[in-house]
């Protein structure tokens, strides 16, 4: 259960990096800073939905070991 709260304060602090991603891209003069924006945005993006895929993951497992009967 402390591990679904941690994913979720490191998922929400993600969130605002995204934003800077963007706000970089956006304000860029040139191409590097602009594929760094964009870079940064989606590299938080697919560390948020790896969180998620783990979340679900770990829920699988739980519901496979009560399954087959191993209740730890």
């Amino acid at each position: 259960m402390d591990d679904d709260i941690a994913d979720a304060i490191v998922g929400w602090c993600m969130v605002p990096l995204c934003l800077l991603g963007l706000l970089i891209a956006a304000r860029a003069h040139d191409s590097e800073m602009y594929l760094f924006g964009f870079s940064l945005a989606g590299f938080t993006a697919l560390f948020g939905f790896g969180l998620i895929k783990r979340h679900y993951d770990q829920k699988d497992q739980a519901r496979a070991r009560v399954k087959a009967g191993d209740h730890v």
